[in-house]
């Protein structure tokens, strides 16, 4: 075998620093989320236990955590949903498609801190309710949409439409075709725009802190706590937050692992019945 050169080291140990730089600030948080009663924010550790994930469910003196976590989770469902829409409906061109895409990928351009300053200010020169269902939905929709319209544009380039004709040609209406057809194939790439949304608008900061009026997301609620919790339930928050982004992760992963599945199978079965 011959001996390694000493680029393939270099690089080992550059990317062993990056994957430290990007979870180490995460493992720290969950390390110091177990500290004991009388822990503090920093090393070394005052015993371990659970006491600061048992204080998280007992009524805090400031803030409203789960009505937060309720309301970024609303939130970022009702984001998903609209996203994968969004993306199904660039599907076929109609009239100006062109140039409303062009606008919808131009806000990816626009720092976030000015569109949620320009949608608040929209919503209360109309005379509109600024709250995180209206105001706090539309600015986000304008950071998940793009990605969900250019993830779907790579997904349809690569869609054989003779798919489509073909269910056409044995009498299928456009809704069958759809249900029957597109979205069986699609479904894979739907579930990843889907994830994508979801979790792009459950952790978004800059785009609702101006536009989610009286009551918090999450995140923003999360940054208040930092300037008035000093205790490590604030860590504790944050390791049950992350938990639970992975398990959403987990979910969709399977979600797609059955539907793949599914679809081999359906269309082994197709090839053994042609036989």
């Amino acid at each position: 075998m011959e001996p390694r050169p000493r680029s393939f080291y270099i690089l080992s140990c550059f990317f062993a620093l990056f994957i430290l730089f990007l979870y180490g600030p995460t493992i720290t948080i969950g390390i110091l989320s177990f500290q004991g009663e009388g822990g503090g924010l920093t090393f070394p550790m005052r015993g371990v236990s659970l006491y600061w994930f048992y204080d998280l469910f007992e009524q805090q003196a400031v803030g409203d955590i789960w009505g937060s976590f309720r309301r970024s989770f609303v939130l970022g469902l009702m984001v998903m949903v609209v996203t994968v829409m969004g993306g199904l409906a660039f599907r076929r061109k109609f009239p100006g498609s062109s140039i409303l895409f062009y606008l919808i990928i131009t806000s990816l351009v626009i720092p976030s801190i000015l569109i949620s300053l320009g949608v608040g200010l929209l919503f209360s020169q109309s005379g509109l309710n600024v709250h995180w269902s209206t105001s706090g939905f539309g600015s986000q929709l304008t950071w998940t949409l793009p990605f969900g319209l250019l993830i779907m544009f790579a997904v349809f380039n690569r869609f054989d439409k003779s798919y489509e004709e073909a269910a056409r040609d044995l009498g299928a209406t456009p809704w069958q075709t759809l249900r029957h057809v597109v979205l069986p194939i699609i479904a894979p790439s739907l579930i990843g725009v889907a994830l994508f949304g979801f979790t792009l608008s459950y952790d978004e900061f800059a785009r609702t802190l101006l536009t989610s009026g009286s009551y918090n997301t999450l995140p923003l609620e999360i940054y208040g706590m930092t300037t008035n919790v000093t205790s490590p339930v604030l860590y504790a928050l944050g390791t049950l937050t992350t938990v639970f982004s992975l398990m959403i992760i987990g979910v969709f992963l399977c979600v797609a692992l059955i539907t793949n599945r599914r679809r081999a199978r359906q269309g082994s079965d197709a090839g053994k019945g042609e036989i």
